[in-house]
């Protein structure tokens, strides 16, 4: 009878596979960084509105290029101005703004006519178009280094534009700059990061599951010594990642830079329930018991825990799905089922295939049960003859956790997870060091007087206050607005003399009326000021200074808007993409700690309706909370700061490091209910479940520490430190778990209290 049950499921299992396996084949990979924003966040709302109305602040690739000899070289500038019409050519481009197009706009007796900073038909005036670019220092910074040995580049491309668009604008470039002999550019821009993230997330998902499997297969070599020891379990886990991955595609669910943890996690987190089963019945088997007794035995003893154990890994994943990040909750979701999928096939395939196999041989070696019986004594023995130490031990460490975790801040860059070594990284770099950054800045401008627009003198000036705090106090460059536009007018109007780039006077701005309406008939004026002219925009861009300093700056922003702004008159609000990544990274604290409340509760109310004693609860808890005030605590003391790739450590760590605990408590609890005294029935727990807690919790930091081989660094993070919360987790459930136990928990009070 059991063996045709057995032929039935892995029927079942093998038609699931077939089908899993062709899904799982058309898999494909996302990094659409918007994804990232707040989900139901009023600024994200704001900012989808706002863009409908005027662009995408984001739409641009910014192209440096530097020459030791100087810029002002007639060879390399006409390359550059070819390089500029050529990239005006592609479908994909909008605009380019480039030192060799620049020029500035002068009214005279025949109208408006363009003066060119630059002279490439007249070589002999270089020295003097530079000179003079450097006197009215307009474009400084912006098109031109302050040191005069880089250029940069701006290429507005369509706005959201897709990846083969994206694919064709960048291999029209690198053939252009071969064609040239043009020099290795500096690049930014978003159709620069997403296909570098994309290959990266491709290329590290390989590596992360090979280095999952060498590893797991030379501890379960190791561990078991034999074949199918190895390729079983094997079996096991890469069906749930086929399964879990099958599943995704069929729901239309791409990889992305999060879900490339997910394969590499399911894979160590179904070997761990792999092993407590195969360690059990392994036991049972060495007990003289037949392979029918000895796995049924295993369903009922490690059954039930390991059930509870998958069951509060997938509530810690699923505790991310509070989160209002997108690919955070998918994240989250996704990998709850895969850890349930990875439950439900180590409990049908792998008894399935056992009761064919013939009795291992290493069910018959004492050698083997001897050599772990007298390492776990001897641990035993410490443990209990060092009881005060580890209490005032732990002590210790949750102050020295809590001193560190003062420390800890939330905090993070555009490319932040991209390493110092990285070119795109240095390019970034080079852009925020000589151009001002690649940051994307939008502010908003509503004019809320119905008899004034944006053009109007109150409404100008008060917009001047503005725009002189964002180039003074807030770092922002390469500004326009509707003050930069009167200005420039007003000086364009009076023979491009620079004392008149500034807001004239009422009657004055009256008379540049009818130049403002020749203005607006410019392709680009419409994404500068609404047709009613009530809303526009101040645009450009700032350095990547991190989450934290460009909060502080955007609240410091916003008091004084409020102290020295008539906002009666207009109104003015910080949006764009910068924003809300800086958004979504304030989530975090908050997002973090209910999922660990949600998770904690879990655990909680599982010790609770176990033992019916809120100390048994306290003791589940605390052995878990200090390795997570640990890892917070070095965080913080090494100044690595929490973002939105980090923020899911302590949630997943915590669903993970449980489990030891919960395999622990639950064989207490059988050993207790066979009237065992607390001390036997501790020692008991221990050799009976420490084997298996210390093979699982092996293979898990092994299956974590590959991600330190990443080279995102929110991904070597992770990698790291749920590496080290496991560690810290099995030396205290061996150490201080059984302490506390032995200490503090009353099994008769317990018994008492659930009989009343």
């Amino acid at each position: 009878m059991y063996k045709s049950l057995a032929k039935l499921t892995l029927l079942v299992i093998l038609l699931v596979s077939v089908l899993a396996t062709i899904s799982s084949s058309r898999v494909s990979f996302d990094y659409d960084f918007e994804k990232f924003f707040p989900l139901g966040d009023p600024d994200l709302d704001y900012f989808l509105e706002f863009r409908q109305q005027f662009e995408n602040d984001n739409d641009f690739l910014l192209i440096g290029f530097e020459n030791k000899e100087g810029i002002f070289r007639e060879n390399f500038l006409t390359r550059i101005d070819s390089l500029t019409d050529y990239l005006r050519s592609l479908p994909q481009v909008d605009q380019v703004l480039s030192p060799t197009n620049v020029s500035r706009m002068v009214y005279g007796p025949m109208g408006w006519f363009p003066i060119s900073y630059l002279h490439l038909g007249e070589p002999h005036r270089l020295v003097e178009d530079s000179i003079k670019i450097y006197e009215q220092r307009d474009l400084v910074g912006q098109l031109f280094s302050s040191d005069g040995n880089a250029l940069c580049m701006l290429v507005k491309h369509r706005q959201r534009i897709k990846r083969a668009g994206a694919d064709s604008l960048m291999n029209g470039l690198k053939e252009q700059l071969e064609a040239l002999g043009l020099p290795p550019p500096h690049l930014a821009g978003k159709v620069l990061a997403q296909p570098v993230y994309l290959d990266l997330i491709r290329r590290e998902m390989t590596i992360f599951l090979v280095a999952s499997l060498v590893l797991i297969v030379l501890f379960l070599a190791i561990t078991y010594r034999a074949l199918w020891a190895i390729l079983v379990p094997l079996l096991v886990v890469t069906l749930a990642g086929i399964w879990t991955l099958g599943f995704m595609t069929m729901v239309g669910k791409p990889l992305d830079l999060m879900m490339v943890l997910l394969p590499p996690i399911i894979f160590v987190v179904g070997m761990s329930d792999v092993v407590h089963i195969l360690t059990r019945y392994i036991e049972e088997l060495r007990l003289g018991n037949s392979q029918v007794a000895a796995l049924t035995t295993t369903f009922k003893e490690v059954g039930i825990a390991t059930f509870l154990t998958s069951l509060t890994t997938g509530i810690g994943f699923l505790t991310l799905m509070i989160s209002n990040i997108g690919p955070i909750r998918d994240f989250g979701l996704y990998t709850a089922i895969g850890v349930l999928v990875a439950y439900v096939l180590a409990f049908s395939l792998m008894p399935s295939i056992l009761i064919f196999l013939p009795t291992p041989k290493i069910a018959a070696d004492p050698q083997v049960k001897k050599q772990w019986k007298r390492l776990l004594s001897k641990s035993m023995t410490w443990t209990l003859r060092n009881s005060k130490a580890i209490l005032s031990g732990s002590i210790l460490l949750i102050i020295l956790a809590v001193l560190g975790i003062q420390k800890l801040e939330v905090n993070t860059f555009l490319i932040d997870d991209l390493p110092l070594s990285h070119p795109m990284k240095a390019d970034f770099m080079f852009f925020d060091e000589h151009f001002g950054g690649s940051r994307p800045f939008e502010m908003a401008i509503n004019v809320t007087n119905r008899d004034l627009t944006v053009f109007d003198y109150p409404v100008l000036k008060e917009m001047e206050k503005v725009d002189n705090y964002l180039v003074q106090y807030y770092g922002t460059s390469a500004l326009i607005s509707p003050v930069k536009i009167i200005k420039t007018t007003n000086q364009a109007v009076n023979g491009g003399s620079k004392r008149f780039n500034v807001i004239p006077d009422s009657l004055e701005l009256v008379k540049l009326g009818r130049f403002i309406k020749q203005i607006q008939r410019l392709p680009y004026f419409n994404y500068m000021v609404s047709e009613d002219q009530k809303s526009s925009r101040f645009t450009g861009r700032m350095g990547d200074i991190g989450s934290k300093i460009t909060t502080e700056k955007t609240s410091a922003l916003r008091s004084f808007i409020n102290d020295s702004i008539d906002t009666s008159m207009v109104n003015f609000r910080v949006t764009g993409t910068s924003l809300l990544i800086d958004r979504s990274n304030a989530y975090l604290v908050n997002n973090m700690m209910a999922g660990l409340a949600i998770a904690f509760g879990v655990v909680a109310l599982i010790a609770g309706l176990m033992f019916r004693s809120w100390r048994m609860v306290l003791i589940t808890l605390v052995p878990n909370v200090i390795p997570l005030l640990m890892v917070a605590g070095i965080m913080g003391a090494l100044g690595i700061t929490l973002k939105l790739s980090t923020s899911v450590i302590f949630t997943v760590a915590f669903g993970i490091a449980v489990d030891d605990t919960i395999h622990f408590i639950s064989k207490l609890k059988m050993e207790l209910a066979k009237g065992k005294s607390k001390l036997y029935a501790i020692k008991r727990t221990f050799f009976s479940t420490g084997k298996a807690i210390i093979i699982t919790t092996l293979i898990l930091i092994a299956g974590f520490l590959t991600l330190l081989l990443s080279s995102f660094g929110g991904t070597y993070y992770i990698g790291l430190f749920v590496g080290l919360t496991l560690v810290f987790a099995l030396i205290i459930d061996l150490t201080l778990l059984p302490v506390l136990i032995l200490l503090f928990y009353n099994p008769l009070g317990s018994r008492r209290a659930g009989e009343q």
